[in-house]
């Protein structure tokens, strides 16, 4: 399963450096719109909920979405900006870019851990550890698909 998982991931996250262009936002919201329709088949061939917990769990998954979304928009604003300065980064813009990304990583570990508990409620620990598993899973193979694509500081000098 996780062959196939990875399969599907590193396909959609190697579409990733098509945000790079002009209109970042545009991009984003493309991507996020076409990631989120695989996204949630995955999750439902993972999770094979039953139709009661489905009832349940499908509604606060799409809150989840909802707010992960931002994250992820702001998580790509800040590659996207990395991208734009790397060759010549600073001290101000290498802080800058690393405390948003910490901050962005905080952020999300305090999302998972708010609809933890919701998805623990609304179903059960097990499938809510289950979808927290899937979605860090998701989550780290693109950002090492894209990490591997990113120059390192001063790679080009």
């Amino acid at each position: 399963m996780k062959k196939i998982l990875f399969s599907m991931l590193l396909f959609f996250s190697l579409g990733i450096g098509s945000t790079f262009a002009q209109n970042v936002d545009e991009e984003i919201s493309l991507i996020q719109e076409a990631f989120g329709m695989d996204k949630k088949m995955i999750v439902q061939e993972v999770l094979q909920l039953s139709e009661a917990k489905a009832a349940a769990f499908w509604p606060i998954y799409e809150a989840y979405e909802t707010e992960r979304r931002g994250l992820s928009r702001e998580r790509i604003k800040i590659i996207n900006d990395y991208m734009n300065q790397y060759s010549n980064i600073g001290e101000a813009e290498a802080d800058n870019l690393a405390v948003r990304t910490l901050k962005n990583d905080q952020e999300l570990a305090k999302l998972h851990l708010k609809y933890y508990k919701k998805f623990k409620k609304g179903v059960s620990a097990l499938d809510a550890t289950k979808f927290l598993q899937l979605d860090t899973y998701i989550h780290n193979t693109i950002r090492n698909a894209v990490q591997q694509e990113l120059p390192f500081i001063d790679e080009f000098k």
